[in-house]
């Protein structure tokens, strides 16, 4: 005897909207167990060369290793024209600098180099806190730092010698500040004192009477005197409306197009997470800029 059971369709269509609310859930958590997967990724990251931007990588990464404790990122110094070389030569997968590669390396070379621009960082001219000089002119920064000037009296300070403290040939601020406060004038070599890095530029100023220099405003503080250029001082707003000129963008290279663990840190170092960073310790994000170059 055949036994026929007539399902109504009402309940048909409710037993198969049940199914596929069923596989949309399993697929969702099938996809969150491989998002799971791609962020216990592991490995190590070595990333060098702009002083300048050293301390924002280097809290940077450090926020970034608290989140992706499989990833280690290694930062050091050694200015632009140091990382660049390193990344080009394979040495380290990222390269810090304040200059565009070009600047740097020779034109194949500089090809095979990717650019991610992540703030700007503008430079001060500073100097020992005992010269009683606030102000210079574009003219009298060049006649200083040409050597042509070599007594503050001569610029409307005391009796005192001026000691001009250089930064290394590969050095990107010293690359940016030639350019733009300098109008491509080179330094002086003479009796001028040479130091590499940002953080030992401002010791040598502030340990050395008449001094004079200049830094990324990442690491101005109190131990230095900052000196208006043309009577504009080097803040933030000056810099985004275009009437401080002496800045630059902030670039990290790798060698090809960023992969991996690689790709993760940059994508981070570019992302939002990063923004409150960049404007604590005195650098600009880029989409607050009102001029480019």
């Amino acid at each position: 005897m055949e036994v026929h059971c007539k399902m109504p369709k009402k309940k048909i269509a409710t037993i198969i909207a049940l199914c596929l609310v069923g596989a949309l859930i399993l697929s969702a958590c099938s996809g969150r167990e491989k998002q799971g997967e791609k962020q216990n990724v592991s490995g190590t990251i070595i990333a060098a060369g702009s002083t300048a931007m050293q301390p924002l990588v280097e809290e940077a990464a450090n926020q970034f290793m608290a989140k992706n404790p499989g990833i280690q990122v290694q930062v050091q110094g050694g200015g632009s024209g140091t990382g660049l070389k390193l990344v080009s030569d394979g040495t380290v997968q990222i390269g810090n600098s304040d200059v565009p590669a070009e600047d740097k390396l020779d034109k194949e070379k500089a090809k095979e180099l990717i650019p991610h621009k992540v703030c700007v960082v503008g430079f001060a001219v500073i100097v020992n806190p005992a010269v009683k000089v606030d102000n210079l002119t574009k003219d009298q920064l060049i006649g200083i730092f040409t050597g042509k000037i070599t007594n503050w009296k001569e610029v409307g300070g005391d009796d005192l010698k001026i000691v001009v403290i250089n930064r290394p040939a590969g050095s990107g601020t010293r690359a940016t500040f030639t350019k733009y406060a300098l109008d491509g004038r080179e330094e002086t070599q003479g009796m001028a004192l040479t130091q590499d890095s940002s953080g030992t530029v401002k010791k040598a100023v502030a340990d050395t009477p008449g001094a004079i220099s200049y830094i990324a405003l990442s690491y101005v503080d109190s131990s230095v005197k900052v000196v208006k250029l043309d009577g504009v001082e080097p803040s933030k707003e000056n810099i985004v409306e275009g009437k401080y000129p002496v800045w630059s963008y902030e670039y990290m290279y790798t060698k090809g197009e960023a992969a991996g663990v690689v790709k993760t840190f940059i994508d981070y170092m570019l992302g939002d997470e990063v923004k409150p960073i960049i404007e604590k310790l005195g650098y600009i994000p880029i989409g607050d800029m009102k001029v480019t170059r």
